[in-house]
Formats: C-alpha cells, sequence, structure tokens
C-alpha cells in the first residue's frame, strides 16, 4: 500500500478537526435546546401551574379560579385547561379528540394519583403535532385526587424562538470550520513547499552542490526559522566542503612538491646526471621537509579533536620564552635580525610547556621568515590584571587587511604562488591557533601593510588556574 503524502495527511487532519467541531456544535446545539431552552419553558409552565394549583386550594373550583385559568391562556402561549377527572387526560377528552390513543399514559396517571407532577414531550393525538405538556395534581382538603391542572404548548412555538439562535450558530460555526479549512489548507500548501524544496536542496546536495538556499520571508514564523536554520546548515556545509577540496588541495601540492624531488634526484643520481653527495643532502633536506609536514598535520588533527591531553602545570612564562629566543637566536643573526626583549620576569601562567614552547617558536619562525635583512622583532610579555599578553612584533612587509581573518586557517599563504622560497607549509599559526584555544586564550594578528606585523597571544595568568584544571 502506498504511503500517504504529508499534504493528504495534513488535510485529511484538517478534514477531521473540522468533523469534531461540526459534531461539537451539533452537541452543543442540542444542549442548549434541550437542556436550557426546553427546561426553561418546563419550569416556566410548572410555575403558572403550580400558582393555579394555589388558587385552586384557596377558593376552590369557583368563578374566581375558572377566571383565572382564562386570564392565564390569554396572557401566555400555553393551554391551561382544569378537569376534575383525569381519565379525561387518558381518554383524549376535553380536546374532543375521536381518536382511541390517549393522551397520558396508564403509568403517569397513576403518578398523579400519588401526586407528582407529569411531564411530557409527545405527538398529540388529535392534533398530529409534538407538545410539550406539564400534568400537575389538585388535591382536596381530604388529600383525595380533586382534579389536574394540564399546561401545554405545541414544541413547535418552543422551537421557533430557538431558531434564530440556532440560525446564527450555524452560521458561527460554519464561517469558523470553512476559516479551519482556508488557513489549514493555506498552512498545508506552505508546509508541503517547504518540505519539498528541502527535499530538493537535500538531493543536491547528496550530489554535492551546497550552494542552493530556501526561500525565506520576512514573516517570523516557525517554517521560515526553519528554513533560515536550513540555510545556516547549507552554508556551514558549503563552507566544510570548500575547506574540504582546499585542504585535499593542499595536502596534495605539499606532499607532491617533495616527493618529486626526491625522486627525481633519486633518479638523476642513478642515471650519473647529478653529483650523489648533493643529491642526497637535496633528498635528506626534502625527507625532513616532508616528515615536518606529516608531524604538523598529525598535530594539528590532533588538537582539533576534543581528547587531546594537555599537561598543564605553572611555567615561568618568561623564562620559557627566553630559551626559545636562545635556540632561534643564531638563526635570526644569519639574516642581520636583532631579537629586542620586554618581559616582565614574574608572568606565571598554567599550561602545557612543550606546546608553548611550540607557539612561541612558531611565532618566531614565522617573524624572523618574513623580516628582511637587518631589520628587529620586538617581543614583549607584560601581566594585566589576570591576563599574560605576548606580543611579537616584525618589521616585515606586513599583511594586506582582506587576507588577515584567514592566516590562520590551515595551508593558508597571502603569497598565492606557493613557492618553496616563500616557505612554510601554511600550518604553524593555525597550530598556534588550536594550541592557544585549548589552553583558554585568545590569538590575534594585527597588521598595517609596509609597517610589520604583530602576533598577540593572550593567556591566564597562573592566580586564575583555579578554573583552567590540569587535563
Amino acid at each position: 500500500m502506498k504511503p500517504l503524502s504529508i499534504k493528504k495527511k495534513i488535510l485529511l487532519l484538517i478534514l477531521a478537526v473540522i468533523g469534531i467541531v461540526a459534531a461539537s456544535a451539533l452537541a452543543l446545539t442540542y444542549y442548549l435546546y434541550q437542556h436550557l431552552y426546553i427546561d426553561k419553558q418546563i419550569d416556566s409552565l410548572s410555575l403558572q401551574g403550580e400558582k393555579l394549583a394555589e388558587v385552586y386550594h384557596k377558593h376552590g373550583k369557583d368563578t374566581y379560579f375558572t377566571d383565572r385559568i382564562k386570564w392565564a391562556n390569554d396572557s401566555s402561549q400555553a393551554n391551561i385547561i382544569f378537569t376534575d377527572d383525569p381519565m379525561e387526560l387518558s381518554s383524549g377528552i376535553p380536546f374532543d379528540t375521536n381518536t382511541n390513543e390517549n393522551l397520558i399514559t396508564f403509568k403517569e396517571r397513576q403518578e398523579l394519583l400519588q401526586g407528582e407532577t407529569v411531564v411530557l414531550i409527545r405527538e398529540h393525538p388529535q392534533f398530529h403535532q409534538d407538545i410539550l405538556g406539564i400534568a400537575i395534581p389538585v388535591f382536596s382538603n381530604k388529600d383525595d385526587l380533586s382534579g389536574t391542572i394540564f399546561l401545554s404548548m405545541p414544541l413547535s412555538d418552543v422551537y421557533e424562538p430557538f431558531v434564530q439562535i440556532r440560525l446564527t450558530l450555524g452560521l458561527s460555526i460554519l464561517f469558523i470550520m470553512l476559516l479551519i479549512f482556508f488557513i489549514g489548507y493555506k498552512s498545508s500548501n506552505k508546509i508541503v513547499r517547504t518540505i519539498n524544496q528541502m527535499k530538493e536542496i537535500a538531493m543536491e546536495m547528496e550530489s554535492g552542490d551546497f550552494s542552493k538556499r530556501m526561500t525565506v520571508t520576512k514573516k517570523g514564523d516557525e517554517l521560515n526559522q526553519l528554513s533560515r536554520s536550513f540555510n545556516k546548515l547549507s552554508s556551514s556545509l558549503e563552507k566544510v566542503e570548500q575547506h574540504r577540496r582546499g585542504f585535499l588541495a593542499n595536502v596534495s601540492h605539499e606532499l607532491r612538491t617533495p616527493l618529486s624531488y626526491m625522486k627525481g634526484y633519486a633518479e638523476g643520481i642513478e642515471e650519473g646526471v647529478i653529483e650523489q653527495k648533493k643529491g642526497m643532502q637535496i633528498i635528506q633536506d626534502e625527507a625532513t621537509r616532508l616528515s615536518r609536514l606529516v608531524h604538523d598535520l598529525l598535530d594539528l588533527a590532533q588538537l582539533e579533536g576534543d581528547s587531546y591531553p594537555l599537561t598543564k602545570e605553572p611555567i615561568v612564562f618568561a623564562q620559557l620564552i627566553h630559551d626559545v629566543l636562545d635556540q632561534v637566536e643564531f638563526i635570526a643573526s644569519q639574516k642581520g635580525i636583532s631579537l629586542k626583549r620586554s618581559l616582565e620576569e614574574d608572568c606565571i601562567t598554567y599550561g602545557d610547556s612543550d606546546r608553548l614552547q611550540q607557539v612561541v617558536r612558531n611565532l618566531l619562525d614565522n617573524a624572523i621568515h618574513y623580516t628582511p635583512h637587518g631589520k628587529s622583532i620586538l617581543i614583549e610579555l607584560h601581566v594585566d590584571h589576570h591576563t599574560a599578553e605576548l606580543r611579537v612584533k616584525d618589521e616585515g612587509n606586513g599583511i594586506p587587511k582582506e587576507d588577515l581573518p584567514h592566516v590562520s586557517e590551515r595551508f593558508y599563504r597571502v603569497n598565492k604562488a606557493r613557492t618553496r622560497k616563500d616557505g612554510g607549509s601554511g600550518l604553524g599559526l593555525a597550530i598556534v591557533y588550536q594550541i592557544v584555544k585549548k589552553h583558554n586564550g585568545t590569538f590575534d594578528i594585527q597588521s598595517d601593510p609596509g609597517r610589520g606585523t604583530t602576533a598577540v597571544i593572550q593567556l591566564p595568568n597562573a592566580s586564575y588556574h583555579e578554573n583552567f584544571p590540569t587535563q
């Protein structure tokens, strides 16, 4: 059996709601008619009959009582009679009927004899129309049944005032049902359109196209909120796909270059066209570069995970920076670059010593690489309240403004030419960003083209370390 579509399910639901509303309306109409309006008429007739019974008890069947019966008949919609013999009601008398059918039943006559008021709704044997009747027994002083006051009125008279109410109620209910159907049908079409559009976009996503977006209006209903969320998801997936493709292209490029050099020089040595010593040195250099690239990739993959372990402990941050500066000072001196230090020696932070050394080393390698011969690099460390701030400022060419938001992305290079001369793998700052993030710090790059670049690291000072327990 073919499953129902969402549109058909919604329409069936709407029809079910309309059916429930219609049934409820009918039940309400019946309740108002039967239990409110008719009951009110019964109470009104009963009250009239009881007052006439009181008059009978005081005056008996005299002229005053007869006048009161006549006056009650003239002033109300009810037909009121008094009979000395309840059997007359049983036989249809005093309505002068030739039928053999009884107006009241034997059982009801017995109830009258026992002093009970009888209420009846049935077809009149003579007039062939439904009537509402109330028979009230009247007793003499000796507790003998003296007669019966019978008040009756055609149900059509009871029903007629209620017609307008039922008509108004019916029109209101019909309007409500049409409104429910219109709103439901319109909403169902919108829901189905939204779902179908999502389905089409999802199919495009399966084929690798994440560029499609949902149509969003200015209305702030749930469907538009869902569409906006879906568009955000599509946009995120599109960025992820772009990064994935870029990452694969970058990795392929970075791996292909050293492997090509190693293969080429190995073949050259084998064929005798390249001096063995020179060729082996280049192969070793490329192998070292390849090893460093793989190591950086593994580091970055681990750092981007949530379970990477860090051994955190109090660290004299200034001393850690001094150690790294001593390691790179020879490389800087070869380029004629001077390293200027301004460090607060009592600065203590809380973190993983090896990883923080990696951060400082990457920043200094970057600064040395892009600083021209004869220039200087300023390394500053200051403590502001609970924050230790490290600034590494070079005097290089700087970074264009449009490239600044992307410099900490994997494989991102300001120089898109990707020459070997322009250096590293493009992973150094991405690793810095992840390590600093793991230490609950911030990493920022500030630069003016032609005036140099400043890398800013902010880490919690050791006095605040209780918020960052050892992992």
